[in-house]
């Protein structure tokens, strides 16, 4: 177990160094001159060799390789071409409206999904099964705008019972903090509601024709036990990699959702970073949310061992 944490742990260095690189050349290899880019159509010269010497892209490209490495590991990841803040500073600020989000909807998905999907399982063919299977439609679907402007127009506008748009911090009281989240939360939840719903289905459904588990009816072993001691257990391998694949999606799917609910997050940063060309916003969110992705599949993987004993690395 020790050596493969230590090989995994090995990989997911050499995955964030080709990330790394990637990153790095996405501003550098693009098609025209980036500074240009960056200033707009009506810049100067001056205003040209301005961004490039902020950039440093007057220096060769190893030597601005190893500069941004250095920083990046030292946690500068540069200033915003637009506000000229840190954009550390920028990203920080964000974060606790994305990762409040992202939390409360995997939160919501998790529980709904391995429930729907448990209760589909037991009772296959019958009337929770077929309902799952018009949800899942459904979710798969309905795009998160249509579902989020829909939310708006029920609960906000016409029963004035949650807010339109915004967000309130956590620190400001737990039920404000809620209103604001329900609506984006719902919209979000829905998709991955269906998807982590039918893949505890069919891992179940998978379980219960093994022998044991007629065994265990033979012996007279109750719903309960059948459900979540012997099936729910020995299925939940596949279960955890949906979830962890949800959440890694989660965390960087969200821009569209903080637009439509006004949520000033890491997507709305985005979003605007790209309006203005802020590349090392656009650079820095990339790095993150990659390094994010990496250690949640890591995570992930870890995570085997002790959900099926069976599993030896």
């Amino acid at each position: 177990m020790g050596s493969y944490i230590l090989r995994r742990c090995v990989s997911t260095i050499a995955v964030m160094a080709m990330v790394g690189i990637f990153v790095f050349l996405l501003l550098r290899l693009v098609p025209g001159d980036p500074a240009a880019m960056i200033a707009g159509r009506n810049a100067t010269p001056q205003m040209i060799a301005s961004i490039r010497e902020q950039l440093g892209l007057n220096d060769p490209m190893p030597v601005q390789f190893i500069r941004w490495v250095r920083d990046v590991l030292s946690g500068d990841f540069g200033i915003s071409i637009f506000s000229g803040r840190p954009v550390l500073e920028l990203i920080s600020q964000r974060l606790e409206p994305t990762i409040s989000l992202s939390i409360l909807t995997m939160i919501v998905s998790a529980t709904v999904g391995i429930s729907f999907g448990i209760l589909a399982a037991w009772r296959s063919g019958g009337l929770v099964d077929r309902l799952l299977a018009a949800f899942s439609a459904l979710g798969y679907s309905v795009p998160v705008f249509v579902i989020g402007y829909f939310l708006i127009y029920f609960f906000a506008i016409r029963t004035h019972w949650l807010p339109v748009q915004g967000y309130a911090p956590i620190d400001g009281g737990l039920g404000p903090w809620l209103m604001h989240l329900v609506q984006a939360t719902v919209a979000l939840s829905l998709a991955y509601i269906a998807f982590i719903a039918r893949v505890t289905r069919a891992s179940m459904l998978e379980v219960l024709s093994e022998d044991y588990m007629r065994t265990a009816a033979a012996k007279g072993a109750s719903s309960y036990a059948m459900l979540f001691h012997h099936a729910l257990k020995n299925a939940g391998v596949p279960i955890l990699t949906v979830i962890g694949i949800s959440f890694a999606y989660l965390i960087s799917g969200v821009v569209l959702t903080e637009t439509v609910f006004n949520i000033p997050g890491i997507g709305r940063l985005v979003v605007d970073a790209i309006n203005n060309r802020d590349y090392p916003i656009i650079q820095s969110v990339l790095l993150l949310t990659s390094g994010l992705y990496v250690l949640i599949n890591l995570t992930v993987d870890l995570a085997y061992t002790l959900i099926d004993p069976r599993i030896r690395y």
